[in-house]
């Protein structure tokens, strides 16, 4: 039973994993993309070039 379990858990990682990257796509079955589910997001961006990472202060 434990065995069966694993197994099919093995399948579905790797189901999700063809489908994720796009291998299915023969099949018509492909994710959609975060700039496809959302536009209206990336047009409400201010100024997203003005964002800067700095490191983080050591704190001392």
């Amino acid at each position: 039973m434990l065995r069966a379990l694993v197994v099919v858990l093995v399948l579905a990682n790797i189901g999700y994993f063809a489908w994720s990257n796009g291998a299915l796509a023969a099949f018509g079955i492909v994710p959609s993309r975060s700039s496809e589910r959302e536009p209206q997001r990336l047009q409400r961006q201010i100024q997203p070039d003005a964002l800067q990472i700095r490191p983080a202060s050591s704190g001392d």
